[in-house]
């Protein structure tokens, strides 16, 4: 299918568009849980609308751990079904956008020849459970192979290491391609419109009001007709289950999770590493580009907020960790270039840490036969749209149809990385790495640095403001060294004609992310070098 411009400037028409008919299905948030929805139910013919109360992917599902994985860990919890879907899902999220799912090796250290044994078993279950092939199982390095082939990493203490294959992605940009993708099958799109209330006709929410929350624009708002609703808000659910009925009881229990990035000279893995932290959790130690990043942390928030503050005791958490078992000098808070906090919609179990929270999603039928989701994992999105779906086909009264996203291609996924590069050669490996994973096969034509990356963003993927380029579109926010401050101006140049910025909204919107990114660096630096 011939790619579809995502262009949210013309907010009346949107909104008009969202009021001229009765869809089949409303979906509720456009994190990745949503946008999968959407575009699943897009490609089955159902007419769809999908709104966004901020922009796109900006909550959960631009702060993950970037991670199209298969959760071994999760094997230890007993929850072989959850490996199982996760482990297959990998698969297909490589096969239909091979930009956005980059294989790379997860390394994790042994202690003793115990410990050697018992990692081997759960990832001989692993590879099993998830049809791994032949050529990507896993493999043990000795302690003095781990030492000549990752540096980086302490060995002492270890008898070796256990190195099997896992897939990077990102999350922004895979929750945006889905977006894409149920535009272009027809789904009416928009981003920063606001659910504020349901309207109940026998029992059933017939009708949403949504309003234009895009800050300094006109004020729209539309009557938003559906048969069915999903609520897929992340950690809003319990927000838009309230609108539906005041007396609905939270379902959801927060955790939040917290990154720090530093220079990759730092930090200078070449593989993921997988290391142990207190509390008997591990983190990830990550190479992306020219930066490290490293993560995560997993502890109950009470409030849900699109930026989350950025604890200090997490960041020492996560350097403590970190310096145990990376060799060279110890990382202090003044290495940090970035950080990022998010929060994950867990369904709440009762007596259960955050780290012992399921990752299971759940699916449920409010008084108003809103169907809301909550929980699940990154990697597991399409399935979890797939059962919602069906289950929208069931409450419309549809035959069932088959799911078709498994094999139809996401919006630059249509040729793999390896195809790509060669038409970016003159740009240099680290320059053609970083535009094919943000834009897979449309790479060639998003030349220009900054500029035009900001001009694509909102004549192609619905950006409305610096923020949205700066953080999600692009990823300089939190994986360039210099927090990309560098590509403010020139992308809110080369933004401020398209959207009809003064000069003194221009530099408005600079002074955003300036703001937003002191704040941040506040948090993490706190009162001084640790």
């Amino acid at each position: 299918m011939t790619a579809t411009p995502l262009d949210q400037r013309d907010r009346e028409a949107l909104f008009a568009d969202l009021g001229a008919q009765c869809f089949d299905l409303a979906v509720i948030g456009a994190g990745v849980t949503g946008a999968g929805i959407a575009r699943d139910a897009a490609q089955r013919g159902l007419s769809v609308a999908l709104v966004e109360a901020a922009d796109f992917a900006s909550g959960t599902s631009s702060r993950s751990s970037k991670m199209i994985h298969g959760g071994l860990r999760y094997l230890a919890q007993g929850d072989l079904g959850l490996v199982r879907e996760a482990a297959s899902e990998r698969k297909i999220v490589r096969a239909i956008a091979p930009h956005l799912a980059i294989q790379t090796p997860f390394v994790i250290g042994a202690r003793s020849a115990t410990a050697v044994a018992k990692l081997r078993a759960g990832l001989w279950t692993f590879e099993k459970l998830g049809g791994v092939d032949r050529d990507h199982v896993h493999e043990m390095w000795s302690a003095k192979e781990l030492a000549e082939r990752e540096p980086a990493m302490r060995t002492e203490g270890l008898v070796g290491a256990l190195v099997y294959p896992e897939y990077l992605t990102n999350d922004a940009r895979l929750t945006l391609a889905n977006v894409m993708d149920a535009r272009a099958h027809g789904a009416v799109v928009v981003s920063r419109a606001a659910v504020e209330s349901f309207e109940i006709e026998s029992g059933r929410a017939i009708a949403a009001a949504v309003v234009d929350t895009l800050p300094g624009g006109t004020s729209h708002a539309a009557r938003l007709r559906a048969k069915v609703f999903v609520n897929a808000a992340g950690p809003w659910v319990d927000a838009v289950r309230a609108l539906e009925s005041g007396a609905a009881d939270p379902r959801l229990a927060l955790s939040r999770g917290i990154h720090i990035v530093v220079a990759h000279k730092r930090a200078p893995v070449q593989r993921t590493l997988i290391i142990p932290a207190g509390g008997g959790r591990s983190i990830f130690v990550v190479p992306k580009g020219e930066v490290t990043y490293i993560g995560t942390t997993d502890a109950f928030f009470a409030e849900a907020q699109f930026w989350p503050p950025i604890a200090r005791e997490d960041v020492l958490y996560l350097l403590e960790a970190a310096n145990a078992r990376l060799s060279g000098r110890p990382l202090l808070t003044s290495d940090i270039t970035a950080a990022w906090s998010g929060l994950r919609p867990l369904v709440a179990q009762a007596g259960k840490g955050a780290s012992e929270v399921s990752r299971r999603d759940e699916v449920w039928t409010g008084p108003g036969r809103v169907i809301a989701i909550a929980g699940g994992k990154l990697t597991a999105y399409r399935r979890m749209a797939e059962r919602v779906v069906d289950q929208v086909e069931k409450a419309l009264g549809r035959r069932p149809s088959p799911c078709r996203t498994a094999d139809s291609p996401l919006p630059g996924g249509e040729r793999t990385p390896t195809q790509i590069r060669p038409t970016l050669s003159r740009l240099g490996d680290a320059a053609a790495a970083r535009l094919i994973g943000l834009y897979g096969a449309a790479a060639p034509s998003v030349l220009g640095g900054a500029r035009a990356e900001a001009a694509h963003a909102v004549l192609a993927e619905g950006a409305l403001t610096l923020e949205d380029y700066w953080v999600r579109r692009s990823g300089r926010a939190w994986f360039s060294t210099d927090g990309g401050l560098k590509a403010l101006e020139p992308a809110a140049k080369a933004m401020a004609p398209l959207l009809g910025w003064s000069e003194a909204h221009t530099a408005a919107e600079i002074e955003v992310c300036l703001t937003r990114r002191a704040h941040d660096m506040a948090e993490v630096i706190g009162d001084g070098d640790h």
